[in-house]
């Protein structure tokens, strides 16, 4: 999988980019692969953004995320890489990502990430 966005996520201009608006999107047959074990990562990726001048557009968001299908990269990383890529994709006003992954030997795990940062 390469690391730019410009190939991957598409985007387009905001219908209202005076108003703050909240987009939010589940996807949830988010797939990876344990890069220890080989096992296959199941989860659900939650995106909630308020649009700056560009909205993400979700054909080319389901692409992106079924890219990760076969890429060997942990829980953490996966929603750290999303969130940095849909940021530099759109340039949203805020943006938060988390990772909700399936149980795997009994511990489920959530990653929650942040743009701009959580303090």
């Amino acid at each position: 999988m390469t690391d730019t966005t410009e190939d991957l996520i598409e985007t387009f201009p905001n219908p209202n980019p005076g108003r703050d608006f909240t987009i939010d999107i589940d996807c949830p047959e988010f797939t990876s692969v344990c890069p220890k074990t080989g096992h296959p990562d199941f989860g659900t990726i939650h995106i909630t953004y308020v649009p700056d001048g560009r909205c993400i557009e979700l054909k080319s968001l389901k692409l992106y995320l079924q890219s990760y299908r076969q890429r060997g990269i942990f829980y953490e990383a996966a929603t750290n890489v999303i969130l940095d890529h849909l940021v530099v994709a759109c340039a949203p006003r805020r943006m938060i990502v988390v990772g909700d992954f399936s149980a795997r030997g009994g511990i489920t795990t959530k990653v929650t990430v942040a743009y701009p940062a959580l303090s």
